[in-house]
């Protein structure tokens, strides 16, 4: 059997991030677990905070693009407001 990896889905919610306001068929890109594919994360990110689809502090801005190029990219939807990013196992 392949091994498991790890990818992320951004997807635009509702402030509260409940589940069923998170679009799939919005939100089709997958970002894998690599340099690359969490650059193209923090661009998309980017690209949704300057059109203000979401929102985030300007001093938080830095933590979410470290969460997402160097850390947990989860943990960068603690800092954005209508956005939540996921992870999914895949193989």
């Amino acid at each position: 059997m392949p091994k498991a990896g790890k990818a992320f889905i951004f997807f635009n919610c509702d402030a509260d991030k409940n589940e069923s306001s998170m679009n799939i068929f919005y939100n089709r890109a997958v970002y894998k677990d690599t340099k690359t594919s969490r650059k193209n994360l923090w661009k998309r990110i980017k690209e949704e905070y300057g059109a203000e689809r979401i929102q985030i502090a300007a001093d938080e801005l830095k933590a979410v693009e470290l969460a997402i190029t160097e850390g947990d990219p989860v943990s960068a939807s603690d800092y954005i407001k209508f956005g939540a990013i996921r992870a999914v196992e895949c193989y």
